[in-house]
């Protein structure tokens, strides 16, 4: 059955939704905030169930190209240099890696796979709800009635009745040139201080417009603390950042302006239900948390597909219970490990770094776990989709 179908927000998730649905035949209409869209943030990996999906929509190539294959995780304290992460997706450089991409070169493949759809774009149309098919925007104005609205809004979105619960850190990001490192462009490399200093350098590629190969670079910070980080000015934060970690200062000589590092703040949160009448939440509309396992973006792409598979063997509401059955368990273990793992790297905490240093990271060497750690990271650990 061909449905009427609009999608509010133009993200990662949302447009590889519009792609899938319009390919099966549906008519598809997205509506998004800004009047040409874009990406909002810097770096993230796309996990090998990512890929998957941007293969099936006809991105993977196009993002390949632009983004950076990594084989590695590796992280080590500052204070005598022991690794606390060191994750491999495969020793040999095989074939199942991690995407590491700029978000603006991810949502150009999958903007242009996109437009080779049928799908009607609404730009500068910012929603204001939903109710009975019906999307209304900001003006007052309202479009439909549809048989499916999803919610692809993102973590502000006003359609999501999901609660989340602030997580105490965050991150300053930016995005520079890859500098001349002996850090390896096959590795997300980190540094910490206890939990309370984190400090990423990840290659993640080239811009659409720029052949310079890029780094996303990342700094831990309270959620409350940007402003004393501002009036502490740029000359202090890298004395410190360079006295923790040498190998960061010609990433961190690359910011002259205080401006150029952008504040994420994070929430921890799932929808027991992601669907109502005629609605749908994907992405973080429907689960948010702490980006520590890379699983943010990939999630977004799974639940598209899993939404787009439901619809194909399922009507109505039966459709929409189906996907929210299908993605449970794996959203709920992810969920479940982020909220575990989140504060061993990102917290004020004394005791869990020192159970993560000496006691955790030693047993994550020793067969089987290293295996169980690639799938968790690969996102593959549990089916991402069961039954469909």
């Amino acid at each position: 059955m061909v449905m009427k179908i609009a999608i509010a927000g133009a993200g990662i998730g949302g447009l590889t939704a519009a792609t899938l649905l319009a390919k099966d035949g549906h008519e598809v209409s997205v509506f998004d905030q800004f009047a040409t869209p874009r990406p909002v943030g810097s770096g993230l990996v796309i996990q090998p169930v990512g890929q998957a999906v941007l293969d099936m929509i006809g991105a993977l190539d196009e993002a390949l190209d632009l983004g950076n294959v990594v084989h590695h995780m590796l992280g080590h304290e500052a204070e005598g240099g022991r690794r606390v992460l060191d994750v491999w997706y495969s020793r040999d450089g095989g074939s199942r890696f991690g995407l590491a991409i700029h978000r603006a070169s991810l949502f150009t493949a999958i903007w242009n796979a996109a437009q080779r759809q049928d799908i009607t774009l609404h730009q500068s149309a910012a929603v204001r709800n939903a109710k009975n098919g019906l999307l209304t925007l900001q003006d007052g104005t309202s479009h439909g009635p549809f048989d499916l609205i999803i919610d692809a809004a993102g973590a502000s979105s006003p359609l999501s009745p999901l609660t989340s619960r602030p997580l105490p850190y965050g991150a300053i990001w930016s995005t520079v040139d890859w500098p001349e490192t002996r850090l390896p462009t096959t590795q997300l490399s980190q540094c910490y201080r206890r939990a309370d200093r984190m400090i990423g350098a990840l290659p993640i590629g080239k811009m659409p417009d720029d052949p310079v190969q890029k780094a996303a670079i990342f700094w831990s910070l309270p959620r409350d603390k940007y402003e004393d980080w501002l009036a502490g000015g740029l000359d202090k934060w890298k004395s410190e950042a360079i006295t923790l970690w040498p190998e960061f200062a010609p990433f961190a000589a690359q910011i002259t302006d205080p401006n150029q590092m952008t504040m994420a703040r994070y929430s921890h949160g799932t929808l027991r239900k992601p669907y109502g009448a005629s609605i749908v939440h994907i992405g973080d509309a429907a689960h948010r948390a702490s980006p520590q396992l890379g699983q943010g973006a990939n999630m977004a792409l799974l639940d598209a597909l899993a939404l787009a598979r439901a619809l194909r063997v399922e009507k109505g509401q039966d459709a929409l219970a189906r996907y929210a059955k299908s993605r449970r368990l794996h959203v709920g273990i992810y969920q479940a490990m982020s909220a575990i793992f989140t504060p061993q790297y990102q917290s004020d905490s004394r005791s869990l770094p020192f159970l993560r240093d000496r006691i955790l990271f030693p047993a994550s060497q020793i067969q089987p776990i290293p295996k169980l750690l690639t799938a968790i990271v690969c996102g593959s650990m549990v089916n991402p989709m069961r039954g469909l």
